[in-house]
């Protein structure tokens, strides 16, 4: 008994888009729980901060991460790892924040040096 190549190209075309349905599934259950875990992770994430800083300076980070996201998250895992390493005794306040900004600034500040590409050398 032989398939005609109709039929055949009928039911290729029927498995494809059952697998292409199953992975287009799994890739859509994948990416849901990559979400949840992302909003578990900024749950917990806001939680501390919430602890550890008092509400001005909450307002202050939540104003640098508007302007510089990247340095915000910086500042974010860094209160985090001080707060898990108990080195937060109480509630960080808006002084103690720009302290602590000020300090990562001069730590991170770039450098710029410009030199002179001449030598000077004396001609006499």
């Amino acid at each position: 008994m032989q398939m005609d190549d109709n039929e055949l190209a009928q039911i290729r075309a029927r498995r494809l888009a059952e697998l292409q349905g199953q992975h287009g599934q799994g890739n859509l259950e994948r990416q849901q729980k990559e979400q949840e875990a992302k909003a578990r992770e900024m749950d917990a994430k806001n939680s501390i901060l919430s602890q550890i800083l008092a509400q001005d300076a909450r307002a202050r980070l939540n104003s640098i991460a508007l302007v510089k996201p990247e340095k915000a998250a910086m500042i974010e895992n860094m209160l985090i790892n001080m707060a898990q390493s108990g080195r937060v005794s109480s509630k960080i306040g808006e002084s103690q924040l720009i302290k602590l900004l000020e300090e990562i600034n001069e730590k991170t500040q770039k450098r710029t040096t410009v030199k002179d590409g001449s030598t000077n050398p004396s001609f006499t």
